[in-house]
């Protein structure tokens, strides 16, 4: 970190740090995230050599927040899009769906799944709590990322990050056990 600019960055923080945090949240519709994405654009500029030389550092420290959170949008919406891809069509009748066996499959197939099925309980056991919780919250009581940020006390980018890992998690487990 470069102490130098550390009175500098401090005095920003004072005048500007809650305007900044209601102008990300605002962009963000997330309290949590506009605090995280609004620490890190403070963090960037302990790291520029020459920060008092800037005509207007007011301004940069928005910039450089605005396109931090341009980013996280963007990590967000590619999250969403690989979630929805990695997610199968699931009845929006899950009662009806759990005593379902369609008439054209095989025992073998059933014995099959019944495995996989086992596979992943016993995957998801070796996921950390954090990822086993988010994800379980989700996929099994249906709650929402920002529902369960809530409960867990974390930002919802937090939990896609949780249940992104396990997916990607799970995901390996099965192609490791179908070789």
């Amino acid at each position: 970190m470069n102490y130098k600019n550390k009175d500098f960055v401090d005095s920003l923080v004072k005048e500007h740090g809650t305007m900044l945090v209601q102008f990300l949240t605002r962009r963000m519709e997330s309290r949590e995230d506009a605090e995280d994405i609004a620490q890190a654009a403070f963090m960037r500029l302990y790291t520029l050599d020459d920060l008092e030389s800037l005509s207007n550092a007011k301004a940069f420290l928005f910039q450089v927040a605005a396109n931090m959170s341009i980013d996280q949008l963007r990590r967000q919406v590619l999250h969403k899009n690989y979630i929805e891809r990695e997610t199968p069509i699931v009845s929006k009748d899950r009662s009806a769906m759990a005593t379902a066996v369609p008439d054209n499959v095989s025992l073998e197939r059933e014995l099959e799944a019944q495995e996989t099925l086992k596979l992943i309980y016993a995957s998801l056991a070796k996921l950390p709590q954090n990822a086993r919780q988010a994800f379980i919250l989700n996929r099994a009581k249906g709650m929402t990322y920002p529902a369960i940020a809530k409960q867990m006390g974390v930002s919802v980018s937090s939990v896609e990050k949780y249940i992104l890992e396990s997916l990607k998690h799970l995901r390996r487990v099965v192609e490791i056990s179908e070789q």
